[in-house]
């Protein structure tokens, strides 16, 4: 039985569950061992199936988006969703720059020679099935899809209702290409319901079959499967995403990247949510950074300093500097130099991803190693958090905790490894 037969017929999420989960395992034996020229096949032709099929998914994300405004969903969340001819060639161009990457799977990692006469050799391997589990944004589709293909795993991947039409137009070209290249059967499955049942299955692991979870969403999302998950997760819970305006900041380059960190899009967790200004440049720089915010559309929230700046900035609370707000929207505070700025993101970030704007290399040395974040930048951007910008193709997502992956996911963060031991006839003494 399929699994559109299963969902037709039957509303047991568990037996559909763990049908999809059995197949998920199949599959990953054949992949884990799957040449690189065959998965860079698949993907390239998944590219070009994106590509040619760019009117069906507009039709279908315009679906989503009707459904969206309709249920009041928030300025932000109607930009995650959104997808437009640029928005698939960036997916397209994305697959394709998966396919170009090294593949992880077989590399070597170390190789050493014990005294007995073994040679050792730590090689990465695939994880073996990944459960994704994301909300309003349709492209994860394709990035956790192609990302886990191309590092030898089999996928699951759970949408929310918000992109459902979008995520299943995008799914149904990548699952197109894999055909085409001969991948194993159900390489890549997508949950067919939005059932938040099919969600509790996953995080149980299905019967054994998920070695991982990663979600992508909100608080509501990433707070559920880290206290449920039964597997190991790779997931953040905020972006709260600091710039701090050092003394010795250029004034046009800390406007220019705090208006980017904040604006160019509001609703991703590399998103700027707090600026926090040396003291010692609030004469030269505090008002001017107000001025380019606000002008850039942003509202401006701050401490009585930041208020007495300028009449515009309204009164910021605590909460203020606890929210991700995922809006034109932004917290500032006047702090007492690099130790005080580095305490408030300590206080109040998320691990996420934190800037100093400064010429004092020294200063900055020291905000680089001492904010205890998973991407810590000077003199750039926070909209730079992401896999693609770091040249790991597509990302999978952020990663906030301390074990096997921090900063983006990608190819490498997507394995692990084994020994391989070689000897010649060499037994252990007693």
């Amino acid at each position: 039985m399929s699994i559109a037969e299963l969902s037709a017929a039957n509303d047991d999420i568990k037996a559909m569950m763990a049908e999809i989960g059995t197949r998920a395992r199949k599959a990953a034996k054949g992949l884990a061992t799957l040449p690189t020229k065959q998965k860079d096949a698949a993907l390239l032709a998944s590219a070009m199936l994106v590509r040619a099929n760019a009117g069906d998914i507009l039709e279908a994300n315009a679906r989503d988006m009707e459904a969206g405004r309709e249920k009041g969903l928030a300025p932000a969340m109607l930009d995650r969703l959104l997808l437009t001819d640029a928005r698939i060639e960036a997916i397209a161009k994305g697959i394709e720059e998966v396919a170009s990457l090294k593949d992880p799977v077989g590399d070597v990692i170390a190789n050493w020679d014990r005294p007995n006469g073994l040679n050792i050799s730590r090689v990465r391997v695939p994880l073996g099935v990944i459960g994704v589990i994301y909300e309003s944004r349709p492209n994860v589709t394709a990035d956790a899809a192609v990302l886990c293909l191309k590092a030898g795993n089999a996928a699951i991947l759970r949408g929310g209702s918000e992109s459902f039409h979008s995520s299943r137009a995008i799914f149904a070209c990548l699952e197109e290409g894999m055909a085409s290249a001969n991948l194993p059967d159900h390489t890549v499955q997508m949950v067919p319901t939005t059932d938040r049942a099919a969600v509790g299955e996953m995080l149980s692991g299905i019967n054994g079959s998920l070695d991982l979870i990663i979600p992508r969403g909100g608080r509501s999302l990433v707070e559920r499967v880290q206290a449920e998950a039964r597997v190991p997760v790779f997931a953040h819970l905020d972006g709260l995403c600091h710039v701090y305006v050092h003394e010795d900041a250029n004034l046009e380059m800390a406007k220019e990247i705090i208006v980017n960190a904040k604006m160019r899009r509001t609703g991703i967790c590399g998103s700027a949510e707090t600026i926090l200004v040396d003291r010692k440049a609030e004469s030269t720089h505090l008002s001017p950074i107000i001025d380019a915010l606000i002008n850039a559309g942003c509202e401006v929230r701050g401490d009585t300093t930041t208020q007495a700046a300028d009449a515009r900035v309204k009164p910021a609370t605590q909460t203020d500097f606890e929210t991700e707000y995922l809006d034109a929207i932004i917290s500032i505070a006047v702090v007492d130099g690099i130790k005080a700025a580095m305490e408030h993101i300590d206080a109040y970030g998320s691990d996420h991803t934190d800037c100093i704007v400064t010429e004092d290399e020294i200063a900055a040395t020291r905000f680089l190693n001492e904010v205890d974040s998973a991407i810590v930048l000077h003199n750039a951007s926070t909209q730079f958090a992401d896999g693609g910008e770091f040249g790991m193709g597509a990302e999978i997502g952020i990663a906030t905790g301390k074990f096997h992956a921090r900063g983006p996911v990608g190819l490498e963060q997507l394995t692990s490894f084994k020994y391989q031991v070689r000897g010649r006839g060499q037994v252990r003494p007693n």
